[in-house]
């Protein structure tokens, strides 16, 4: 029996085998010009079997690199583009930086704290005592999808205050107004239709559609 795990690895699985024995098949043409024709012709097999890849704006151009990539960068042929080197596939993209610093409050979240620091840095005026308006929406939104049922707004002026470290204050004259008809939540977890918190969605018999066969 000839098995997948003893044949040579795949280069790029999406293609798949017929594709790489191909490509192998066109590097053993001595001609160039037959090599080179022979070549249009997988790269366009390539492109049916990977129609995803279309989506780019130079798909084109993808095809041909992948087409060198299984050939081993070796591939003696007058292509449209020129060929990759090994090293533009082997460079390790650069490393991402996650801050160390930790979160105040985990019930806001980073940008939050993000979003305080870029209101506290702006001059007084009405944007601004419209932003601290909004944000404070939104932390008494986050407040109560992982607290309790209910939150003074004093609340979340004092939370404001300190995750600024004071350099934020809430004018005296902005108030959050009553929460209506809102149904928060965690996420995951639905709100059932009697507007209780569940996994099905309330058992309100009222609103079961069923008759008693006789």
């Amino acid at each position: 029996m000839d098995y997948n795990t003893q044949r040579e690895k795949l280069i790029l699985p999406e293609y798949g085998r017929h594709v790489q024995k191909m490509i192998e098949q066109v590097k053993a043409i001595e001609d160039k010009e037959k090599r080179s024709e022979q070549m249009r012709a997988v790269v366009q097999v390539m492109g049916i079997l990977n129609p995803q890849i279309r989506e780019l704006s130079d798909y084109k151009h993808k095809l041909w690199d992948h087409a060198q990539v299984i050939g081993g960068f070796d591939l003696d042929i007058d292509a449209p583009y020129p060929a990759p080197t090994p090293q533009q596939f082997e460079t390790r993209p650069d490393i991402i930086t996650l801050p160390d610093k930790p979160v105040k409050a985990a019930c806001y979240g980073r940008n939050i704290e993000s979003m305080i620091n870029l209101i506290a840095d702006r001059e007084d005026d009405e944007i601004k005592k419209e932003m601290i308006r909004t944000l404070a929406l939104y932390m008494r939104q986050q407040y109560l999808i992982w607290n309790k049922d209910n939150v003074a707004e004093e609340t979340i002026f004092a939370d404001i205050e300190r995750l600024s470290d004071g350099r934020l204050k809430v004018p005296e004259d902005v108030h959050l107004g009553a929460i209506q008809n809102a149904n928060y939540s965690r996420p995951g977890i639905s709100v059932g239709g009697n507007g209780g918190a569940g996994f099905g969605g309330g058992n309100n018999k009222k609103n079961r559609n069923w008759k008693r066969k006789k």
